[in-house]
């Protein structure tokens, strides 16, 4: 049992970065408009946040240091703080939408519009993460958005044209009245998504509060490469039913309880729980993450104490950020903007930002000041460098992607 807990991290880092509420709906909607012609995007996303994110916990428990503290020592303030400028934006405004992404999860359960449990839901995120150990939280909603797996038996209860979803993997591109523009879009998007600046942050300083050290680097290889394709793999399934029930009536997705629906077709009211539970978990879980990357990221750059591991009187200045942080994103819902185009605009503004997070990691990665003769390896530089590659290509073209394609509208 302490093995399968082990992985924890890896499970709770990983849902929340490929299945949070933005997450969630763009490949629902991605898979009703384009069937599974994106797979290869979720494949491309898993290799490389699994290539970042072993790179990242190898630098944590060989330095016993968070990877953003490194950064700053070792590329100085200046560079840090556009890392932390680009990624605290999106994060910010990515809590904001996992906070009305729990509203939605609970709106679609009581029919409360989900504007009246914002402040609710707020609360008790603040509460869970001022009070609760860090232990508590990975495992409880780690383990709980596991539930989405939900989502892959449905798939297999469902009356699937499987020679039609293998076209469509297999010759990707844009259907029947959708056009190269808008398909390249959802592709970045969804490349942005499972490249999230946070998720390294936040599996990093979780390494930390773990307190991982040389002797853990299995674990750490175990949380990346278990915890991030199994948060692949159930996006794919949100794509893979979608396209399977929404694709061939031409259909589109563009709420939750649409999203929620191939699982109630297929498995009945169980079905529909168990999606209902899954999103109120993956949601939550990367309201925590995000809520505490705010935190991380802060205290890291100027060197203030840090971490769930101490008291909130010891670490007053890092919960009072995570508070700061869970206020602005509740602010940025009072808008009324919906959280789902709010998941949107934070992709777009993610895959800008993507350069600043991972060119740093694959600079310390090769450190030997701090990594000994752990640094990487032929085979993770040739990978780190021909994502950063891809990351670069996914920030030159979002903008102008977004622009002419109207944020995915044709």
């Amino acid at each position: 049992m302490k093995r399968f807990l082990a992985i924890a991290l890896g499970i709770l880092t990983a849902i929340g970065g490929f299945v949070d509420i933005g997450d969630i709906v763009a490949n629902a909607e991605a898979g009703a408009r384009f069937g599974i012609a994106h797979a290869w995007v979720l494949l491309v996303g898993v290799i490389g946040i699994c290539a970042y994110a072993e790179m990242a916990g190898r630098v944590t428990a060989v330095s016993g240091r968070p990877v953003f503290d490194l950064v700053r020592e070792r590329l100085g303030p200046r560079v840090a703080l556009a890392n932390l400028a680009g990624s605290l934006l999106v994060t910010v405004l990515t809590l904001g939408a996992e906070i009305g992404g729990v509203g939605l999860a609970l709106q679609l359960a009581t029919s409360v519009d989900y504007l009246l449990w914002v402040p609710v839901v707020a609360f008790v995120l603040w509460a869970a993460l001022w009070r609760a150990k860090f232990s508590v939280l990975e495992n409880i909603f780690g383990l709980t958005g596991l539930v989405l797996i939900v989502f892959v038996i449905a798939f297999f209860r469902l009356p699937a044209d499987y020679s039609s979803l293998w076209q469509q993997a297999s010759h990707p591109g844009p259907p029947t009245g959708e056009d190269w523009g808008t398909y390249w879009f959802f592709a970045v998007a969804l490349f942005a998504s499972a490249l999230t600046p946070y998720e390294v942050f936040f599996f990093s300083s979780g390494a930390v509060e773990e307190r991982w050290s040389s002797k853990d680097l299995l674990t750490s290889r175990i949380n990346v490469f278990v915890g991030f394709p199994l948060g692949g793999l159930l996006a794919f399934a949100l794509m893979l039913t979608s396209a399977t029930v929404f694709h061939p009536l031409s259909m589109s997705v563009d709420t939750l309880s649409q999203v929620a629906m191939p699982a109630a077709i297929a498995l009945g009211k169980l079905g529909l729980a168990a999606a209902i539970l899954g999103f109120f978990a993956a949601t939550f879980g990367a309201a925590m993450e995000t809520g505490l990357s705010t935190g991380y990221t802060v205290a890291q750059y100027f060197g203030w104490t840090w971490g769930k591991l101490r008291r909130p009187r010891n670490a007053a200045r890092f919960h009072t950020v995570v508070m700061i942080g869970i206020l602005a994103g509740v602010g940025v819902l009072m808008t009324t903007i919906d959280p789902i185009q709010l998941t949107e605009y934070t992709l777009v503004f993610s895959a800008v930002a993507l350069p600043l997070t991972y060119l740093p990691i694959l600079v310390v990665a090769n450190d030997r000041g701090y990594l000994g003769n752990r640094v990487n390896g032929r085979l993770a530089n040739t990978l780190g460098v021909i994502y950063l590659l891809i990351v670069f290509a996914a920030a030159i073209a979002a903008i102008p992607l977004m622009l002419t394609t109207r944020m995915g509208g044709g």
